[in-house]
């Protein structure tokens, strides 16, 4: 297929075209999700199978995507987009607490948001990978925005004299490696313990990264 196909215009049934566009593209992904994020998984769906998993014809995929390597794109930033929206949503509440504290709550936040449903950790961190070079630098690009945001609230935390100045730019790339690999080997049954301990210790790592042996708050 050279592009999409050309979808209907007009009212139909009492909804526009855009309303109908955009709940066969939900139901496309709702049906990617369960597919793509279980059994069979990415490489072993084809675009019939999904297309019966949504109730719709291929006919109505081709409207909708160009492949099926476009759905996963739109489904990879989908679920990172409500992690980083859980993660927003903390940060109006945390305003003015303690960094140990803040930390926990977001942490907390992104944690039970991208492992709410199982399907949502094997689309983030294992399907996504070696697919192709153009969703390689999706996800790169997608981690990157979880990198800035850690440095961000390093470098406030050290304008509010709670962490150590540096250059966090190396240190959030490998935290978000460690909070990606131990989310992950949680949610596949691979570690003892709770969420929460999760996040605790997750915690734990990043204000070691913060607050180094030695350095004490307003030392420079």
């Amino acid at each position: 297929m050279g592009g999409r196909l050309r979808a209907p215009t007009g009212r139909y049934g009492g909804r526009s075209a855009e309303e109908r566009q955009a709940e066969r593209r939900r139901r496309f992904l709702d049906a990617a999700l369960r597919l793509f994020g279980d059994t069979p998984g990415y490489r072993g769906t084809t675009v019939a199978a999904l297309s019966q998993a949504a109730g719709l014809s291929t006919r109505q995929f081709y409207e909708e995507f160009r492949t099926l390597e476009d759905v996963l794109a739109a489904l990879h930033l989908e679920v990172n987009g409500w992690a980083e929206q859980a993660v927003l949503d903390a940060l109006a509440d945390v305003d003015g607490l303690p960094l140990a504290e803040r930390a926990t709550a977001l942490f907390r936040a992104y944690a039970r948001a991208i492992t709410s449903d199982p399907r949502r950790v094997r689309i983030a961190f294992m399907e996504i990978i070696g697919v192709s070079p153009r969703l390689e630098e999706q996800r790169l690009a997608r981690r990157a925005r979880w990198v800035d945001l850690i440095r961000a609230e390093a470098d406030a935390a050290v304008a509010r004299g709670e962490a150590a100045p540096r250059d966090y730019r190396l240190a959030a790339t490998a935290f978000i490696g460690s909070v990606n690999g131990l989310l992950h080997d949680w949610t596949a049954g691979w570690v003892d313990a709770t969420l929460d301990e999760v996040v605790d210790e997750l915690v734990r790592l990043l204000l070691g990264m913060l607050r180094p042996e030695g350095w004490r708050p307003g030392a420079p």
